[in-house]
């Protein structure tokens, strides 16, 4: 499994949880939004750490950098959902979720900052 480089990433590994977190939270939503919100959180869930994991076999720290980019997006998505659904009453608050967002935020960043040099 590690001759996959974005498996020693630990913002990929973080993501990995989130997406693990957003679907299993994100169960309580009610039917009619199955293609709405739960569709949309979910999708940019899978989009942090694919994007992640897509920079790091990129040829280039250039590149690399432009799929962070694509995944900080893509995480901010996931935390306005994640702040409407329950603002909605869709599904409770989860300081889990919410703290794995911040960690991911703060990794892919960090690495952003870090391939941008």
């Amino acid at each position: 499994m590690s001759e996959r480089p974005h498996y020693n990433l630990q913002a990929w590994q973080v993501s990995m949880t989130l997406v693990k977190l957003v679907y299993s939270w994100s169960n309580s939503f009610p039917s009619e939004e199955k293609f709405g919100l739960l569709s949309q959180i979910r999708r940019a869930a899978v989009s942090v750490p694919s994007n992640i994991a897509e920079g790091a076999a990129r040829s280039g720290s250039k590149e690399f950098a432009h799929f962070l980019s694509i995944a900080r997006g893509s995480l901010s998505e996931v935390e306005t959902q994640y702040l409407i659904a329950v603002n909605l009453g869709f599904a409770p608050e989860s300081s889990e979720l919410f703290d794995c967002i911040d960690q991911a935020s703060r990794l892919i960043t960090g690495l952003h900052k870090k391939v941008s040099r």
